[in-house]
């Protein structure tokens, strides 16, 4: 080969022949066929790897080169093979590096089309879980599209992250142009070459594509030193370049990509690799590790490193504990004079761990950290001993009889055996304890399936427990502390205990079978779970498994719903009541329902439920959604009421009357008018309005509802019902009282989440921001502990997330944040609150009919408008401020009083336009509109009154 397009450097100064020969064939297999490897060798190279290297030669004598420079410094030998290479590009590989199949064409395309001097793509690196591999997340906004870039500044990310140690070439004139070298003097000289490249050349070429794959594990304790110095000088070629921003921002990606996972490892390492790290660490952080950056992180992962740099191996031991177990309070934590919560080591700014909100917390709630200190095997009896830690601020009552026992649970089971704990030493910061078990009487397993046992402690001071489990280092225990076992069924299920830390950092038991009669029992049993009769009985079970399975399934009673039960004669008078999808008791079908109660109409009424019937009235009848009973009443219900929609693969009796409720008005596109659905194909669109076309009444609240939802929706307009929502009837009725008596005494609602009187209430409740799915926990916009520790005096939140999600909230102060997620009838919350905040929920449109201030909290507003597209412009007709900030929320919070007789005016309009129908009688109306032919004439109201 004259002069190839790509010349691919591969340095074997680790790994062995196998790895060497994968990277090397994975050059040879480029589509790009001008390709060439060039096998960069160490001096001390073993022979099997020039044996592995020697054969690549002869099996493509043109297409693969060895170099050996006679020196075995990574850096030199790089530089040796980019003094060798004769490509227009040169591409730096470490030995195991993979390229994809078509990586080569890709960046020589993404060259030329450019005429680039760097081009780079995306990377993956092993897990350390096998062969699992995983691009780090930095790389997504990075390469988002293929884009060249004038100077490296546009793409900020290549000298913030490490993002050119592999997969990115750089061409051969630039490389001699500039002179560009690895520094010999460096260990992680490819840290610094990409940043160094890249802030010399000029364009530079990124592609989507992945070009590189199994890099190794990243490693930084196995180089602390060396990683460090890199980073140093990447700084200081920054700060040349005129770019002190980008180097705050690197320093803090340093911290996230590489100190914070080195904590993290501590648990899994050797007692003395632990010192010797923190004591490196002691000695290379100092100064590397600016405490503006510092304080960006979460607080137990700036702890950890704030260790690190102090060189206190137990306490970054301690600190990664409580990061790989989040939640537990692994420190005795100390309240300072300021009233802030500190880490042992304080009082400082960065072991300051008040908003993890332990402190808020009372002894029994409390994940306490209980480190397993010794465990020693002594025949049949075993000593432990640990300590339990206790934070300042709370404790077992010390008056109290102060008991604990040890509790040996099966995993994945309910069987548990206790022993007692022998000896409590309480203290001001912990509780030190230690006992001795005879495990081997204690702990009877049956033997074959009950084989690994969790172990945790239980402390009681008579009125309160704390449970904990067993924390300890990966190498506390091993082979030396094993422990004879009596299983039940015989030693020949198995006769040891090993004990073993497991992935999570605690202690377990396993039972083994060491001895040869119970190995033997072993084989044997696993020979008569796997010859042939026994695999074909657990595939007959397999069979029979799916079949179960698929006369449990959706779509086989969906077809048997069509088929058979479509057939039944509907039963007069039978009602089944549906919201939300099952989720609650409540919205406007609760309020049907409670309005045909009231009237005492002869109509037998059933709820479903989705998970749990908790919340539901006790004398209701009930019935689970997609249960063979569901499906039974749905097909036999005189009347559906619901506010969601009922399955859409089930369709609606022909003597059925549907009324749907609906579940708010809409500021975002619904129906045909979301591009989601207009994207969908034809059979999709058509399941759609089937579903709608089940519709016999459809209530609205405003000619808005006209225009937006019947419309997208196709109804016609028979189907309209204009009475308003039933579920805002109570709203009016709470707006009348308020006029007529003042908000107090609050509704009953507030004793039962424990309100003050003096507190005003500020409910949250954002919009639903996913699409379809399954129920998933978010992360809210607004941040709750920063509500409550400025306005935790005044205000009391109530935090409702949307009912296909569910909110993840800090521990705050009592009675500050009040999770009310589940509480099924949103209304009654509504009535309760003083203040809404939301962002683009329909909730806004039914507070407005209360006349009391909303604030819209939409810092995405713009982009959420051009994503799901809106009926109106929020800014324009928004019946309150509209923050961007949460600062712009808070400071809009904090002059409320004021500033609200500002928007009366735009909220009597807004509550207008958006429910002019809702007169506080729409229940009534309703009821007797459609359930008409079940009502006393003598009791049937007007016809003005139903609305139409």
């Amino acid at each position: 080969m004259s002069s190839p397009d790509f010349s691919c450097v591969i340095t074997a100064a680790e790994g062995g022949p196998e790895a060497l020969t994968a990277s090397v064939e994975a050059v040879l297999d480029q589509s790009l066929r001008a390709v060439e490897a060039l096998v960069v060798l160490p001096a001390g190279a073993p022979a099997a790897l020039r044996t592995a290297a020697a054969s690549l030669t002869r099996r493509s004598p043109e297409r693969v080169r060895v170099v050996d420079p006679g020196t075995d410094s990574v850096a030199s030998l790089r530089n040796a093979g980019l003094d060798a290479a004769r490509g227009t590009y040169v591409l730096v590989l470490d030995v195991g590096e993979r390229l994809q199949r078509h990586a080569c064409r890709n960046l020589w395309e993404a060259g030329t089309r450019t005429r680039a001097d760097l081009v780079a793509g995306r990377w993956s690196r092993l897990t350390g879980e096998g062969t699992k591999e995983r691009e780090p997340s930095w790389q997504q906004p990075l390469f988002t599209r293929s884009r060249t870039v004038g100077r490296f500044t546009e793409a900020p990310e290549l000298a913030v992250h490490d993002a050119l140690v592999t997969g990115f070439c750089l061409r051969r004139a630039a490389l001699e142009r500039h002179a560009l070298r690895y520094d010999e003097d460096l260990t992680q000289s490819a840290v610094l070459f990409g940043p160094l490249a890249a802030a010399v050349v000029g364009r530079i070429a990124l592609v989507r594509r992945r070009i590189v794959s199994r890099r190794a594990v990243p490693d930084a304790g196995r180089d602390l030193a060396g990683l460090v110095e890199a980073h140093r000088r990447v700084c200081h070629v920054l700060v040349a370049q005129g770019l002190a921003e980008l180097r705050e921002e690197r320093d803090r990606a340093f911290l996230r990509d590489h100190l914070v996972p080195l904590v993290r490892t501590f648990p899994e390492l050797p007692a003395a690799g632990r010192e010797r790290l923190a004591a490196t660490a002691a000695r290379v952080l100092p100064g590397c590790v600016p405490e503006p950056a510092l304080l960006t992180l979460p607080p137990v992962e700036r702890v950890g490193v704030r260790l690190l740099e102090r060189g206190d191996a137990d306490g970054v031991l301690t600190a990664a504990y409580a990061l790989r177990r989040r939640g537990v309070v692994a420190a005795p934590l100390s309240v300072g004079e300021d009233g802030r919560v500190y880490w042992p080591g304080g009082p400082d700014p960065v072991l300051d761990v008040t908003e993890l909100g332990h402190q808020y917390r009372p002894f029994g709630e409390l994940k306490l950290m209980n480190r397993l200190t010794r465990y020693e095997a002594d025949g049949h009896r075993v000593l432990l001993a640990g300590r339990l830690v206790q934070p300042s601020h709370t404790g077992p009552d010390p008056e109290g009889p102060l008991t604990a026992h040890l509790e040996f649970r099966v995993r994945d089971g309910s069987r548990a055996f206790r022993a007692p704990v022998d000896s409590l030493r309480p203290d001001a910061t912990g509780i030190s304890w230690s006992t001795r078990a005879g495990l081997t009487r204690l702990l009877r397993p049956l033997g074959p399936r009950d084989t690994v046992w969790d172990v945790r402690m239980v402390v009681d001071d008579g009125s309160t427990r704390s449970v904990s489990d067993l924390f300890a280092a990966h190498d506390l225990v091993g082979p030396a502390d094993r422990s004879p076992a009596l299983p039940r069924l015989g030693r020949t299920t198995g006769d040891t205990w090993q004990p073993y830390i497991t992935l999570r950092d605690h202690l377990a038991l396993r039972l083994e079978a060491r001895r040869r009669p119970a190995r033997t029992a072993r084989r044997l049993v696993h020979y008569a779970t796997h010859f042939r009769p026994a695999r074909q009985a657990r595939h007959l079970a397999r069979a029979l498994g799916r079949r179960r399975d698929r006369l449990r399934s959706r779509g086989f009673k969906a077809s048997v719903y069509g088929s058979w039960l479509l057939r039944l004669p509907v039963r007069r008078g039978s009602v089944v009541f549906e919201s939300h999808m099952g989720t609650c008791y409540g919205d406007s079908p609760r309020a049907v329902h409670e309005e045909v109660r009231a009237r005492g109409l002869p109509l037998r009424c059933v709820w479903s439920y989705a998970d749990s019937p908790a919340g539901f009235p006790a004398d209701a009848r009930l019935v689970r959604r997609w249960s063979w009973r569901y499906l039974w009443a749905l097909a036999r219900a005189e009347y559906w009421v619901d506010n969601q929609g009922f399955p859409l693969h089930l369709g609606k009796p022909s003597g059925t009357t549907y009324l749907q409720t609906w579940h708010g008005s809409a500021y975002k596109r619904m129906g045909f008018d979301e591009t989601r659905v207009r994207l969908q194909n034809t059979p999709q669109r058509e399941r759609l309005q089937q579903a709608v076309h089940r519709f016999d009444h459809f209530l609205v609240r405003s000619g808005h509802d006209e225009r937006t939802l019947a419309r997208a929706y196709r109804l016609p307009e028979s189907t309209l019902l204009r009475t308003g929502y039933p579920r805002n009837d109570a709203l009016l009725a709470a707006r009348a009282r308020d006029e007529a008596e003042g908000r107090l005494p609050r509704p009953a609602l507030a004793a039962e989440l424990g309100l003050p009187d003096h507190r005003k209430v500020v409910l949250y409740a954002p919009t639903f921001r996913g699409g379809p799915g399954k129920r998933r926990r978010q992360r809210l916009l607004l941040d709750a502990a920063a509500f409550a520790e400025r306005f935790g005096d005044t205000y009391t939140l109530l935090v409702r997330a949307h009912y296909l999600e569910a909110a993840s909230l800090p521990a705050c102060p009592p009675g500050t944040v009040v999770d009310v997620s589940r509480h099924h009838d949103v209304s009654e919350l509504l009535a309760l609150a003083d203040v809404l905040v939301t962002d683009y929920s329909s909730i806004m449109f039914d507070y407005a009919l209360l006349d009391r201030p909303i604030v819209l909290f939409a810092p995405d507003l713009d982009a959420y408008a051009a994503e799901r597209g809106s009926y109106f412009d929020l800014r324009e007709k928004a019946p309150g401020p509209v923050a961007a900030t949460e600062e712009e929320l808070f400071s809009a919070l904090a002059r409320l009083k004021a500033s609200d007789t500002d928007f009366q005016e735009r909220r009597a309009a807004f509550a207008e336009e958006f429910g002019g129908y809702d007169r506080g009688d729409a229940a009534r109306a309703v009821v007797d509109t459609v359930f008409a032919r079940h009502i006393d004439p003598s009791r049937t109201t007007s016809p003005g009154e139903a609305g139409r």
